[in-house]
Parts: structure tokens; C-alpha cells; sequence
């Protein structure tokens, strides 16, 4: 049985569902927004999921009019609410960016109603998927600089500052065309650097980065153990990334297992971003496959403000705990780094109904 056939035919009853907005300003630049999806059933349950889409203007209009535009109220299954939301309009106005939109607020939607379900059901997703949740290892994913990008040169002080609170954290960062060898020279010194995310893979946003062959050679060598994420594949890095397939990872691009087997290397790992799927359909079908086909996983995230957080954490202590989880605690985000923030690896939090990491 299939990771998603456990979870099928579990029964649903919404009776209503309402949105909460939640922001943090991360800078200047940028106030991030997301939705809470609260799924209501008649017996007073409430499922939750977060929408993660990055324009504003999408919240804003969701949080208005979509009380007054989608009817989800109905009796179902898993699988049949999400044949539902098939059909359903979750914008009340276009998406500001299109289908990648559209699959981040499916997500949204689809996790309400797995954490309604399993409530309604009394059970957890461990044991509905007989599976064992274990402690998460987890990097910080974060840039050195400011993001829209300056001509200024980066600096590695807040991730020292990390280190310095909280020792034997490890790092996935994001290198840019300001990176100097210098900065690279200390990055090294400190050990800490797991993964690089080369951003090629994204056009047309705030984070991105001008592709520079010069720039990868510089991180494939300095960082020989660090897996490359998302690398612009053309005439110029084309050799210098042939000669690290092993290597190099997905992001992005990746929203199916189809999506995977069109890269241009068969990946040894990918990052699963169970937002960038969708329906839990897809998501379950890329968590069995790499299992199947010994593809490593990591989790990835989208700057959630709250539940959506603990889920991909949850996920993670499920189907990758031992890979470099880019799931790290909430308050890693914030402009003032918290105290108190817990040390990688996580202990599982899975709370005894619906879909919670307490």
C-alpha cells in the first residue's frame, strides 16, 4: 500500500473554514505574509494549514473575499476533498505569480484537511502511516546580504553571531556574484556550511542570482562535501558542474517525480518541499519514490509564521530525519536572533491527533 492510500479514504466533515493573516517585517524590503486555513467541523474541530504564497496582494484578497467565494463545507474523504478543490477557485482574484501560487495554496488547503481528518479520526499520521518519527536534523538556510541584492560585498557576521549563541549549527547558504574569496576563506574556517543554494534555477524575483561559472568553480572547490543546489546548467557551467553530479540537488524545479527525471543528472538527493507539490497525492508519491529508488531527501520551507512550519518538520521526522533538513526553528528568520531557540537535531513533537508538532 502506497503512502497515500493509507490516507485516502480517511472520512472528512467540514462544516466552514475561515483565514487568519500572520506577517513578520524581515526587512526594509520586505514584510513576509502567509494564511492560516482554518478547516471548521461540526464538532468544534479545527484543521490548520499556511499559505505560504510570497505577494501580499494574494493574502490580502483571500483573507476579504474568500469567506464569501469558496463553499468547502460537505462531507468527504481525503481524496475526494481533494478532487474537490480540483474544481474549486481558491483565488478570489488572479495569482499574482501564476501556478506556483496556485500549488502553495493547494498545499494550504490539503494539510487543513489532513489535520481535520486524523482530529476527526483520533489518530496521528505515524500511526496511519505506520511509521516511526525520529529527531530531525535541521541547517539554517539564510543570505549573507541583502536581498533585493546590493553591489555591497557580503559579510559573514550574523552567521557568526549563530555560532557563537548556538554552537554546531550547520548552514545552507545562498552564494551571490558579491562573494569574494576572503569570505569564502572564513565561511570554510567555520565548518559549518552543509549546503549551497545556487539560486539558478529562479528568474524574474528578489533572490536572484546572475549566473557566474567563475562563482561556482570557486564554491565547488572550496566547499568539496557541500551539496549544490539549483545550479544554472549552460555551455559554461556545464563542465565544471559534470564533474560533481554526485553532488548537485533540485529545488525549484521539482513538483513531481516527473519533474525529477527530467534533470539533467539523475540526482543522488533532492530537497522536497512538500508546498511546491501541491496535492498530498503528489507529495506522498515523491516521498515513496525516492525511498524506492534510494534518491536521498531533505525538507524545505518557505519562511512559514506557523503551523506550516511544524509540518514540514513533522514530515521530516517521518521520511528524512537524518538529511540537512532546511526546517530550522522559526526564530532562526527573524531579524533579532531568540534565545532558546532548540539545537539540531529536533526531538519529535508529534502530538497524539490530526497533523501538530506541538
Amino acid at each position: 500500500m502506497s503512502s497515500y492510500e493509507r490516507i485516502a479514504e480517511l472520512p472528512l466533515e467540514v462544516e466552514s473554514l475561515s483565514f487568519e493573516g500572520r506577517e513578520l517585517v524581515l526587512n526594509e524590503e520586505f514584510t513576509r505574509a502567509t494564511t492560516l486555513i482554518q478547516l471548521h467541523g461540526p464538532g468544534g474541530e479545527t484543521g490548520v494549514g499556511e499559505d505560504v504564497v510570497y505577494d501580499g496582494l494574494d493574502h490580502v484578497n483571500l483573507q476579504a473575499d474568500g469567506p464569501k467565494t469558496i463553499d468547502l463545507a460537505g462531507s468527504y474523504t481525503i481524496d475526494s476533498f481533494s478532487q474537490k478543490l480540483e474544481e474549486t477557485e481558491l483565488f478570489p482574484a488572479p495569482p499574482v505569480r501564476g501556478e506556483v501560487s496556485e500549488l502553495y495554496r493547494r498545499w494550504a488547503f490539503e494539510s487543513a484537511a489532513l489535520d481535520l481528518a486524523l482530529l476527526q479520526a483520533g489518530r496521528s499520521l505515524p500511526v496511519v502511516l505506520d511509521r516511526r518519527p525520529r529527531p530531525v536534523n535541521y541547517v539554517v538556510s539564510m543570505r549573507l546580504g541583502s536581498w533585493p541584492a546590493s553591489d555591497e560585498p557580503e559579510k559573514p557576521d550574523r552567521l557568526l553571531r549563530m555560532l557563537e549563541r548556538y554552537p554546531g549549527t550547520q548552514f545552507k547558504l545562498d552564494p551571490t556574484n558579491q562573494w569574494t574569496q576572503e569570505l569564502i576563506d572564513v565561511l570554510v574556517g567555520t565548518g559549518a556550511i552543509d549546503s549551497l543554494d545556487l539560486k539558478g534555477q529562479y528568474k524574474g524575483t528578489p533572490v536572484d542570482v546572475e549566473t557566474d561559472p567563475e562563482l561556482y568553480r570557486m564554491v565547488i572547490e572550496a566547499f568539496p562535501d557541500a551539496w549544490l543546489e539549483d545550479p544554472d546548467v549552460n555551455d559554461q557551467t556545464k563542465p565544471l558542474l559534470d564533474a560533481v553530479a554526485d553532488r548537485i540537488t533540485w529545488d525549484a524545479p521539482i513538483h513531481s517525480v516527473a519533474d525529477v527525471l527530467d534533470r539533467p543528472w539523475p540526482p543522488k538527493m533532492v530537497n522536497i518541499k512538500p508546498s511546491r507539490f501541491g496535492p498530498l497525492s503528489n507529495l506522498f508519491e515523491m516521498y515513496d519514490w525516492c525511498e524506492r529508488e534510494g534518491v536521498g531527501a531533505y525538507g524545505g520551507g518557505q519562511t512559514e509564521l506557523g503551523p506550516g512550519r511544524g509540518h514540514i518538520q513533522y514530515l521530516a521526522s517521518l521520511f528524512h530525519p537524518d538529511t540537512p533538513n532546511d526546517v530550522a526553528p522559526s526564530g532562526f528568520n527573524e531579524p533579532q536572533l531568540p534565545d532558546g531557540l532548540p539545537m539540531s537535531p529536533l526531538e519529535p513533537r508529534i502530538a497524539p491527533t490530526g497533523f501538530r508538532w506541538q
